[in-house]
């Protein structure tokens, strides 16, 4: 028996670090799993490493409203309904100091990380609702819970995304909706690869170390452990739990 036996997951940024881990995961518990990406390339890949008849694909643009309700129909229609959604979808655009941050770079990561998720939620709850209840999961991060120099677009976005969690919390706890955020900390993929190349060109392994420093148990998360507490918050172990933040960050925000 596995934790998400015949149950529905749609997985936004499906092809990430986290989002593919996560769908390797959910299917291994039993779930059948829809993963939203851009890149349908990367996408196959990632359904090609759950190694699962269970999972598949979406190509969509988490930021557009035809596409968002072309994937909630997607999943209805290949997998009869939606139990889970965890939307992981993000970016983290440039990293520099606000004066230097253009509208169109605020935009962009705003549109990507907090359009993206409203679009999924309000598309969701009521598939969700019809079906007698389910749960949500948000990706923020621990730049949702404090600010961070040099990437302001990113942190405004993830601390906005507890203020839409903790709204749907309110509005979909009548329907039996649970909906909570979870806030990695560091974590060893593609975008911390970004921001580290970013802060330091010539020596990202500094920038890496420095990192690492902030991080009382002394190194970076993996997606595979982000994955876990995303199904434990999509699993009926969580079933008192809705409306908080659930952090990962070997002990970064306790400093």
């Amino acid at each position: 028996m596995g934790e998400l036996d015949d149950k529905v997951a749609i997985i936004t940024g499906g092809s990430g670090g986290i989002g593919a881990a996560a769908g390797r995961l959910f299917a291994r518990q039993g779930a059948s799993v829809l993963l939203v990406d851009l890149d349908e390339g990367a996408l196959k890949a990632a359904v090609a490493s759950a190694e699962s008849p269970r999972v598949s694909y979406c190509v969509a643009d988490v930021s557009d409203e035809a596409q968002t309700q072309q994937y909630v129909d997607t999943a209805v229609e290949r997998y009869g309904g939606i139990d889970v959604l965890f939307a992981n979808a993000g970016i983290e655009g440039k990293h520099a100091l606000l004066p230097s941050i253009t509208l169109e770079d605020f935009d962009r990561v705003l549109r990507v990380n907090v359009r993206g998720p409203f679009l999924g939620l309000r598309a969701v709850m009521p598939r969700m609702a019809a079906r007698g209840g389910g749960s949500i999961i948000v990706t923020s991060s621990v730049a949702g819970l404090v600010g961070y120099a040099g990437l302001s677009p990113y942190a405004t976005s993830k601390h906005a995304l507890v203020g839409l969690m903790r709204t749907a919390a309110l509005e979909g706890a009548s329907l039996g909706i649970r909906v909570n955020s979870i806030h990695p900390g560091p974590i060893a993929n593609r975008m911390m690869d970004s921001i580290e190349h970013q802060i330091d060109p010539a020596d990202p392994a500094a920038a890496k170390k420095g990192f690492e420093s902030l991080v009382p148990l002394g190194r970076y998360g993996t997606n595979e452990e982000i994955a876990k507490l995303a199904l434990f918050l999509a699993s009926d172990d969580s079933a008192y739990c809705t409306g908080s933040t659930f952090v990962a960050d070997g002990g970064f925000v306790a400093r």
